[in-house]
Order: C-alpha cells, then structure tokens, then sequence
C-alpha cells in the first residue's frame, strides 16, 4: 500500500513540535535535516512550512550576520492563545450586549402594535388606500401630455 503524505497543516503542527522540544535556536539547513527524521516532513516543503509559521508569527526569526535563525518557545504560544482568548472573550461581552440591546428595542417597538381587530381594519384600509394612490398616478401619467403645464415646456 502508498504511504500517504502529511497535510500541510500537520506538518506546520509537527514542526511546532520540533521548536517545543527542544527549546533551542534553527537555522534553516538544521531543520531541513532534523525534520525528515525526526517528523517526516520531507526536507522540500521545510522552508515553506517555515515561512507559513514564521508569516502567521508563530516562529520568530532574526538575521544575525549572514545567518537566519529560527525560534519559537511554548511561552510564547500560551501568551499568544491567552492575548486571543481575551479578545474573543470582550468581543463576546460586546456581542451580548448589542443583542441585549436589540432584544429590548423590538419589546419597546412591539408596544402598541399588537394585533387587535381595529389594527387588521386599518392595514387592510391602508393596503387599499395605497392600491388606490398606485391606480391614481397610473391615470394621470396617462393624461400628461394633455398637462398645460408640458404642453407650454413643450412649446419652448
């Protein structure tokens, strides 16, 4: 049977793996050779997966002379989820509150319409009065030509 490769998202989990274990500072021909044996992330998509987790600053990366090097400690990722955490938390208070808000402004605009006999009467006669308006301007577009008012912007 084939053996199937790793998802790319397993692969950025199993080279975060790396950096936690060993708490220790990479350049990239280190990992390019640690990875495939260690985690199996074939030594071709190592920069790339670096790159990902370097862009979504999950790894820290510093050039010091011609040489880049690559860390990232578990500190930092339990400030990182913590920092997230909060956020989503006050934007969740944020969001109950609007809905709060909203709850209370459609109990305060259901005040006085309820559905009553004498409310059904009214819509249905507000309904017909504005088929009536509709029927109205239909007529007098029909008779606009025969206005004074265009027959005279006419002439000019």
């Amino acid at each position: 049977s084939k053996k199937k490769g790793l998802s790319f998202e397993e692969k950025r989990a199993r080279m975060m793996e790396i950096f936690f274990e060993t708490k220790d500072v990479f350049q990239l021909k280190d990992l390019e050779k640690i990875a495939p044996k260690e985690k199996g992330i074939t030594s071709m998509s190592v920069k790339e997966i670096l790159q990902s987790l370097v862009d979504d600053g999950m790894v820290d990366t510093d050039r010091i002379g011609t040489s880049n090097y690559f860390w990232a400690f578990p500190s930092k990722a339990l400030h990182a989820r913590k920092r997230k955490l909060e956020e989503l938390e006050s934007q969740f208070a944020e969001s109950s509150q609007k809905k709060e808000a909203l709850q209370k402004s459609i109990e305060k605009s259901k005040i006085g319409r309820e559905d009553t006999a004498e409310r059904a009467a009214l819509l249905k006669e507000l309904a017909a009065l504005r088929q009536k308006k509709e029927q109205l301007k239909t007529e007098i577009d029909k008779y606009r030509e025969c206005d004074p008012d265009v027959v005279e912007e006419m002439r000019k």
